[in-house]
């Protein structure tokens, strides 16, 4: 594996720690200033820095998230590279009780100067049986 490959996998790790710090700024900090945000909890698309930060202020870090990788895939292609896999998420469900989600994600980064930043994510439930 690539020292880039792991320094992107690494983005992954500061995605569940920013989430989990419940900071909507720090989480929006880690996307590029034009990202696409697929929503996962509302179903639309969130473009660019006030959007996603709106979503993750009022709709995802309200539930408190703390979630972990459970597999990965990186691709990396010149300044862009990809992350997808699966996920899960414990968070607080309708009825205040703690639930854990499983989603599939992909993340694609851009590398912008000096940091890998989200340029697109798209987060869905992995359907039940």
């Amino acid at each position: 594996m690539s020292s880039i490959t792991k320094h992107v996998e690494k983005q992954l790790d500061r995605w569940f720690a920013a989430i989990k710090s419940c900071n909507p700024t720090r989480v929006t900090n880690l996307y590029a200033d034009d990202a696409i945000l697929l929503s996962n909890l509302q179903g639309d698309v969130k473009k660019g820095h006030r959007e996603i930060h709106a979503y993750f202020k009022d709709a995802f870090l309200a539930k408190h998230p703390i979630g972990k990788l459970v597999e990965g895939h990186t691709r990396v292609i010149g300044g862009t590279a990809v992350n997808s896999g699966l996920y899960s998420i414990k968070m607080d469900g309708k009825d205040g009780r703690r639930v854990t989600v499983q989603a599939r994600h992909t993340f694609v980064y851009q590398w912008l100067g000096n940091d890998w930043k989200i340029v697109e994510h798209h987060s869905s439930l992995i359907p039940q049986d």
